[in-house]
């Protein structure tokens, strides 16, 4: 008993320091879909909104810093401008490049 007892423990101890010593390896890729009134569609009046709405998702709907800040899309529903973001972090912008290079077969 005592024997199956310590190969349990260092079992336990090899999984554990595995375990403790690997990182995972993360990365962060996001679509987000925000949107504006279309009252403030011309000129410099609509470039400003356009960008205080991509301040407001990078300051509050995202909990990392994007490195790739892409506008994807941009409709008119209703009333309103839809803009369709692509957000990255560093690891998650090296997958959408071989993503969007379209040689890649594997990620």
């Amino acid at each position: 008993m005592r024997r199956v007892l310590e190969k349990s423990l260092l079992i336990m101890m090899v999984v554990g320091s595995l375990t403790a010593l690997g990182k995972p390896a993360s990365a962060y890729v996001a679509h987000v879909l925000t949107s504006i009134p279309v009252a403030s569609s011309e000129g410099r009046e609509l470039e400003d909104a356009v960008r205080t709405a991509i301040n407001d998702v990078l300051e509050h709907a995202i909990a990392f810093v994007p490195t790739l800040v892409d506008v994807r899309d941009a409709r008119v529903v209703g009333d309103r401008i839809s803009i369709l973001l692509l957000l990255a972090d560093d690891d998650g912008a090296a997958i959408v490049q071989r993503l969007t290079d379209g040689s890649a077969d594997e990620l």
